[in-house]
């Protein structure tokens, strides 16, 4: 395998590679001095892949060599040894057994490495015949990057793994984008036409593990921020792989047709992306053609935008911290499918924006939950079907295994159980009805040829034979017992000949010299030397006490035994080949068959999750409603949930419409104390507005929404230094992007905008960005904020509304009821948050003796308060007026102790403590 490192830091390496000749070559060149032949064509191959690290197969081994082995070494955490010199020097050496090559390659592509496997083209045993110095033939056979993998152990089974092509084509106004996808491990083939201004919302919503893009445009100083800022590796190829010129006839050279007119209409740079990813999957897949879909392409203005900030804030498929535990899909997948999951994740990345569609998977939602019995059912079934598009994709590119055939079959077999189980059925909603026409397809002879050719057990890999049942083939059967059973027929034919020489004490025996060979005593040799035992008996070797005979028939044995275990493999290998060619000859229906199994699945999974959390239906048209009643965090609900705390306050959030104008969406304006709940709040909204446009049940009673175009929120403070952004930087970036591309029919989420500079600079910015979005963008709008001057907006801006958060005070403390209602806060209740947070007794009662005398004082001019509140002084700080009395403080810690929750020890450890601070008060 050969890889390459990616680092952030550098240009990618990829494009130094060249792809060897798909036909092997014999190495020629001449052996550099001091170097073995063994060596020299481990430099040649190196020399044709610069810049990698060279997994070169030697025998059950992939070694390193050079700086490769060092590079290696470091990565994997294995063993650096040496072998020979080169100028003098020891050359370092690692390797990695074939056997487990896998589970290192899965950390390599972890890690940002390429991979590149150098293969053994022939046995040593002809080699040889080339002269007992000849070198056996190795050559690149495959180039491994993040983007192109198939195998099961390097994938997430709920995730898909797209290689992205990006293209561009120079016009005379305006330069065109295209964004081109595959998953080569299900076959996908995507693509659309996209520009500047949302190139990176396109992007994230793809989530490529890898971005092909032309030379010039990784050097397009315009484009660096943005591919910099890719998730994936990004890897530039010469501008010849995007070449439009050539565009179609790659495309239909690769598919065998004679137009792309029956895939659809596509813009020249549409197929210059198409193009570009065909010939890299070329390039890296050396010889092997995938059986990829046709190209589907999507509509630009088909799905809800969501731009990279507002996926991290909403922690749609990860944490902030990077986790995928505790995210959005997460919590809703019930899916019990890989297929499903990624199809499910699939729609949450890209929320439809046609209502036909969306309400079409709503049906099969409701159609599931309407039949309760036939629902535990039918997930029982989708639970026996294995990822077959996955399975068909390794096949078709040689590197499936009996596994993958036995998979598709049982698949295939799901497929028809479900339509028996479902045809019983009446009533279908649309989605099920076109899914159960495709299952009636599934291919009953290709179930019944798998279930009969393959066993029970099988091994992962064809190359260890043993996969094909007993009765299957007659030959096989044979050959098998030939090479199992070799004692038996030895013994079976050595009776058969004693009783046709009618010598007993016959024996068939074996040695390295002659092999096979019949032994009778020197007394008996004359009888088989004569008529007509002769002509079955064939002499040869007499010694002193013995004569040895051979025949025809025990020749024949002798090489069908030793060739019998190679014979088995091979005849098996030889039905692993008919089979798959079968498989790959139902190509399509296998295709249809796995996208049905997932949608069932993903239908299925949501009327699971809206049954167990009491999820409803939303209402989707193309109006400008949003009008959510007794809305739930879906994540923060089963979190509380599963602490067994106090179940999840639900809201209503209404922002249909405005005072004045119907066609215009309202902004609330929210206010009220942190840990209240207001960021919860907004999150939820924006969360029910994906999940309705994912074509799921939400977590609300009742939700109508006019469907979303793009989604824009600005929740919590995060820096980018890496890029010199302060956190009150990326918050003006991020607000910017809203107010340059929000329109009325987006939904804006903004929290706590301003906050990270002085005061009055970021109360007059929130202002402004509130007017904006008012006369301007006229959006769809929650604005959470602490500027309470800012309520004052509603009398002046007639869609502006003010909601707060209901919160109680009990002697001293806060409460959070987290309820939203309409009205303004009068205050944060920061001191009590801060309390509530730990922070010492008395830091507290200091800030409030400091924020009552603000508030009694000139508040726009705190400075001249310095005088009488001196700064570093809290140490020498009297009691004062203002300050609460020390028998007050006190009371106060009473009052936290509940003596029914102590046990003895605790009420006692309480005693103490309380007895040392009134000791120390006084």
């Amino acid at each position: 395998m050969v890889i390459l490192a990616l680092r952030s830091d550098s240009v990618p390496l990829m494009n130094a590679i060249t792809a060897p000749n798909s036909e092997p070559v014999e190495k020629t060149s001449v052996p550099a001095a001091g170097l073995t032949p063994m060596m020299a064509q481990y430099i040649e191959i190196k020399t044709a892949n610069p810049d990698s690290l060279l997994f070169y197969r030697m025998g059950d081994f992939y070694e390193l060599f050079f700086e490769d082995a060092e590079q290696a070494s470091r990565a994997l955490g294995i063993t650096l040894t040496k072998r020979g010199k080169h100028d003098g020097a020891d050359i370092p050496m690692c390797g990695v057994p074939v056997h487990a090559s896998d589970d290192y390659l899965q950390r390599l592509i972890k890690l940002g490495f390429r991979v590149a496997v150098c293969e053994q083209l022939e046995n040593p045993a002809e080699a040889k015949k080339r002269g007992h110095k000849a070198v056996v033939k190795r050559d690149v056979v495959r180039l491994v990057t993040p983007g192109t993998l198939t195998e099961e152990t390097l994938l997430e089974a709920g995730s898909s793994n797209y290689l992205a092509a990006l293209a561009r084509v120079k016009g005379s106004e305006e330069d065109a984008f295209a964004l081109a996808w595959v998953d080569l491990s299900t076959s996908e083939f995507r693509v659309t036409e996209t520009e500047l201004s949302r190139l990176e919302t396109d992007i994230a919503r793809v989530d490529p593990k890898e971005l092909i893009v032309s030379d010039a445009l990784f050097e397009d100083a315009n484009l660096r921020t943005l591919l910099d800022e890719v998730g994936g590796a990004v890897v530039h190829q010469p501008a010849a792989f995007f070449a439009s010129s050539t565009a179609d006839e790659r495309l239909t050279r690769f598919y065998n047709v004679s137009s792309l007119d029956a895939f659809g209409t596509f813009s020249r740079v549409e197929k210059a992306a198409a193009s570009a990813i065909l010939s890299y999957i070329e390039k890296t897949q050396i010889g092997e053609k995938p059986a990829l879909s046709a190209p589907l392409r999507e509509e630009p203005q088909g799905f809800m935008l969501i731009d990279p900030a507002t996926r991290a804030n909403l922690e749609l498929t990860k944490t902030l911290s990077g986790e995928k535990k505790g995210a959005l899909l997460s919590t809703i997948d019930s899916t019990v499918t890989g297929g499903g999951a990624r199809l499910l994740a699939d729609r949450l990345a890209s929320p439809s924006m046609d209502v036909a569609v969306i309400n079409d998977r709503l049906d099969a939602i409701q159609w599931f939950l309407e039949r309760r019995a036939l629902h535990e059912d039918v997930r029982e079934h989708l639970k026996k079907a294995p990822d077959m598009m996955r399975c068909l994709a390794r096949l078709t590119l040689s590197r499936g295994g009996p596994r993958d055939m036995a998979a598709i079959g049982r698949g295939l077999e799901a497929a028809h159980a479900l339509y028996e189980l479902i045809g019983r059925d009446e009533g279908h909603a649309g989605s099920i009805a076109a899914n159960l026409d495709v299952l009636a397809d599934a291919p009953q002879g290709l179930i019944e040829l798998l279930k009969s050719a393959l066993k029970e057990e099988l091994p992962l890999l064809k190359r260890d034979g043993g996969f094909v049942e007993s009765g299957y083939d007659e030959a096989l059967d044979e050959t098998r017992r030939l090479r199992d059973e070799s004692r038996q027929v030895v013994a079976n034919l050595q009776a058969k000949y004693a009783d046709l020489s009618d010598v007993k004490a016959l024996k068939v025996k074996h040695n390295n010299v002659l092999g096979y060979f019949i032994e009778v005593t020197a007394q008996h040799g004359d009888r088989l030397l004569k008529e007509p035992l002769n002509e079955t008996f064939i002499h040869r070797q007499t010694l002193a006490n013995a004569v040895r005979f051979t025949t025809t028939e025990l020749s024949e044995l002798q090489t069908s035994i030793v060739n019998a275990a190679e014979r088995t493999l091979g005849m098996e290998l030889a039905i692993f080949d008919k089979l798959e060619d079968a498989i790959i000859d139902a190509t399509e229906i296998i295709k249809k068959t796995a996208s049905v199994l997932a949608d069932l699945d993903v239908a299925n999974a949501g009327a699971e999750l809206a049954e167990r959390w009491k999820y409803s239906r939303p209402k989707v048209d193309q109006s400008l409603t949003f009008k959510l009643e007794g809305a739930r965090h879906p994540v923060v609900e089963q979190a509380l949930a599963k602490a067994m705390s106090d179940p999840f306050v639900a809201n209503d959030c209404t922002l249909s419409g405005g005072k004045n104008n119907a066609d215009h969406g309202l902004i609330w304006l929210i206010t009220g104390p942190n840990m209240a709940g207001k960021s919860t709040f907004l999150r939820q909204n924006a969360l029910v507005a994906i999940m309705a446009q994912a074509g799921l049940y939400v977590p609300a009673s009742n939700a109508h929404i006019g469907v979303v175009d793009r989604l824009f929120s600005r929740v919590g403070a995060a820096d980018d230094l890496a890029r010199g952004r302060s956190t009150f930087m990326v918050e003006m970036v991020e607000t910017a992007a809203i107010l340059n591309q929000a329109g009325p029919r987006s939904l804006v989420i903004l929290d706590e905008i301003g906050r990270g500079t002085a005061t009055f600079d970021g109360l007059s910015i929130a202002w402004a960005a509130i007017e904006h979005l008012h006369e301007i963008n006229c959006s769809r709008a929650l604005f959470a904020t602490h500027y309470h001057e800012l309520t004052a907006l509603s009398e002046q801006l007639a869609r502006l509304s003010n909601a707060t958060v209901k919160v109680s005070e009990w002697k001293g403390d806060v409460v959070f009821l987290h309820e939203i209602v309409a009205g303004a806060a009068d205050r944060s209740y920061g001191i009590q948050v801060a309390k509530l947070a730990g922070l010492p007794s008395a830091v507290v009662a200091r800030a409030k003796d400091v924020l009552s005398q603000l508030e009694a004082s000139d508040r726009q001019n705190p400075a001249a308060l310095i005088d009488d509140l001196p700064l570093f002084s809290v140490s020498a700080v009297k009691p004062t007026a203002s300050a609460e009395p020390k028998a007050d403080l006190l009371r106060e810690t009473l009052a936290t102790i509940n003596p029914d929750d102590l046990s003895p020890r605790e009420a006692l450890e309480a005693l103490y403590a309380l007895k040392k601070e009134a000791q120390s008060n006084d």
